[in-house]
């Protein structure tokens, strides 16, 4: 899982490059992936995650990791921060 994004599930697309003479060649879309740390208060712990950075920006927008993971679909997430999630919803944090 080296391109893929911890919070959003993004990955490395597939495609073609296709010449005039219509020879195909694979090409990789990656995503930007940046590893980040975050500091949850609430745990009282650090957190690196590799994030996208459209991902970034909307932790930004939410204001922080921990009112991402609380809003956000337990299915897009990495198995780590689902536990991360379960550990903040059990100390009763709430948005």
């Amino acid at each position: 899982m080296a391109y893929a994004c911890e919070l959003t599930g993004k990955r490395k697309l597939k495609g073609h490059r296709v010449s005039h003479a219509n020879n195909k060649t694979i090409h990789y879309q990656m995503p930007n992936i940046q590893v980040r740390t975050f500091f949850l208060p609430e745990l009282k712990s650090r957190v690196r995650v590799k994030v996208s950075t459209s991902a970034l920006r909307t932790v930004t927008k939410l204001g922080g990791l921990s009112l991402f993971l609380v809003k956000a679909n337990p299915t897009q997430l990495s198995v780590r921060l689902q536990k991360i999630r379960s550990t903040l919803l059990q100390k009763g944090f709430k948005n």
